[in-house]
């Protein structure tokens, strides 16, 4: 089994918000040993994780050499105040506010840097974000300064103008990656950028009764075929299943994108190629 390059350890594929709440008078240890233990029964010895709010990842990775697991994480997440994001992390105002969030990440043991560029699927309609992302200045800054900080940014993002904005920046993975057209996803196969898909979330939705079946179909198909499309470009693509997102469980969710991914034709050799680059580069 490869790597998990895109997880939460603070999540639990169940409920949110009952999740978040161990946390609430510290980490519960407990939970976080529970995540790690499943990842290591899956045969999942590498995770990266997205980060939290709560430093649910920051002990993580202090246990995990005992699952022998290669853990790596940004502590929390960076977003714009006002903008999606503080599910994971936390957020800035100003741009002096932004550098000081990377300096505190980095002081904390940050691997590198996740930033926060746009909103996410609106699961309810095919095709759809829950918000527009940021502007081309904005995220171009985003990036240098984690850069000249000496840290890889992985970069939240969805929408095809926002994605080839992150791209065209400088981002060192590309996670989610909604709606990318042609354009985009050849300047992804260019750069050979890292691109984590996160099939799961939408697919393992499937029968749940959560949204609407269609919908969710659509924005599954739309995705498999945008997967499909890089994938015959001999684009960079990795396995990372936003494990700990509705059912999407540690371990389990890993294999469940695994199996996506082979669906949409990417290769082993394809998936170890990006895994080793994210090893590579996201570490300090």
């Amino acid at each position: 089994m490869c790597g998990e390059c895109h997880a939460h350890m603070i999540m639990d594929g169940v409920n949110y918000k009952a999740a978040v709440a161990l946390h609430r008078d510290g980490v519960c240890e407990a939970a976080v040993r529970r995540h790690l233990a499943k990842c290591r029964d899956a045969g999942v010895f590498f995770v990266r994780d997205g980060g939290d709010a709560k430093e649910v990842s920051k002990l993580a990775k202090k246990l995990a050499p005992e699952y022998g697991i290669d853990y790596r994480t940004p502590i929390f997440a960076i977003h714009k105040r006002g903008h999606y994001g503080g599910i994971v992390g936390h957020p800035f105002d100003d741009w002096a506010q932004y550098r000081a969030l990377v300096a505190r990440a980095k002081e904390e043991g940050a691997d590198f840097i996740k930033i926060m560029v746009s909103g996410i699927l609106d699961f309810a309609h095919a095709g759809t974000l829950s918000e527009e992302g940021l502007k081309k200045e904005e995220i171009r800054y985003m990036i240098d300064a984690a850069h000249d900080a000496g840290m890889a940014v992985m970069a939240h993002c969805n929408g095809n103008k926002t994605c080839y904005l992150t791209l065209e920046a400088g981002a060192d993975s590309l996670e989610h990656g909604f709606f990318m057209e042609e354009e985009t996803l050849c300047l992804l196969a260019e750069l050979r950028t890292p691109w984590m898909p996160t099939l799961a979330p939408v697919g393992n939705l499937l029968g749940c009764g959560r949204f609407p079946e269609d919908e969710v179909q659509q924005n599954l198909d739309m995705q498999m075929k945008r997967v499909k499309k890089a994938a015959s470009l001999s684009a960079c693509i990795g396995l990372g299943s936003d494990a700990g997102a509705y059912l999407v469980f540690h371990g389990k969710g890993t294999q469940d994108e695994y199996g996506y991914l082979k669906q949409a034709g990417v290769s082993d050799e394809t998936l170890i190629q990006a895994e080793v680059r994210i090893r590579e580069a996201f570490k300090r």
